[in-house]
């Protein structure tokens, strides 16, 4: 096992930038609001469960449907692009459904606020750049930022305000969506050289 730093910090922001647990506090309030009671631990360790497994197990998925990871890379980046553009320009690409107070907590919290789409996608597109243990343990460290963050969300909403959490989002979307670029020209290049 070779623990890199650099690599674990870049796929921490990575990761942290495309969950956006901060922007999602809102989302976060209005959830505890409706239900009464949120399961912080739950939502979190379910969530982390999901990434982990979808780490080591998506790309044999991938195999079994004739994807290669490089191309699932490049579809991946076009999520982010439009994630990014959805904290930058405050719109609303993706439609969520409505949910029932059973799940709450495990969907849409754990399943896709937290781990969702975007979230699936980038971890694949790690693996195709970084070591598997770098990025287990940035996984890790968002999945302990998450729960901090649905522990507090009240009080941390209080502190930055809404027009803190409207900025964050949209410094966090333009780092997404150099992410993205940088992500589409590293795995299309890859694909032109297997060409």
């Amino acid at each position: 096992m070779q623990f890199n730093l650099k690599e674990i910090f870049t796929a921490f922001m990575i990761l942290f930038a495309v969950i956006d647990i901060i922007g999602n506090i809102p989302i976060v309030i209005d959830l505890r609001k409706k239900m009464g009671h949120i399961q912080s631990e739950k939502a979190s360790i379910i969530a982390g469960v999901i990434l982990t497994l979808f780490l080591f197990l998506g790309k044999s998925i991938l195999n079994l449907i004739g994807i290669d990871v490089n191309s699932f890379a490049v579809a991946g980046s076009f999520i982010l692009f439009f994630i990014a553009l959805e904290m930058i320009l405050g719109i609303t690409l993706y439609k969520q459904e409505e949910h029932t107070a059973m799940s709450a907590t495990v969907f849409p919290l754990a399943f896709p606020l937290i781990a969702g789409p975007g979230s699936l996608t980038t971890l694949l597109s790690l693996r195709a750049e970084f070591r598997t243990e770098n990025i287990i343990v940035a996984v890790i460290m968002n999945v302990i930022i998450i729960f901090i963050v649905l522990k507090t969300s009240s009080a941390i909403e209080r502190i930055i305000g809404q027009n803190g959490i409207n900025i964050i989002r949209k410094v966090f979307g333009v780092v997404l969506l150099a992410i993205a670029v940088k992500l589409f020209a590293h795995n299309i290049k890859a694909l032109f050289e297997l060409i």
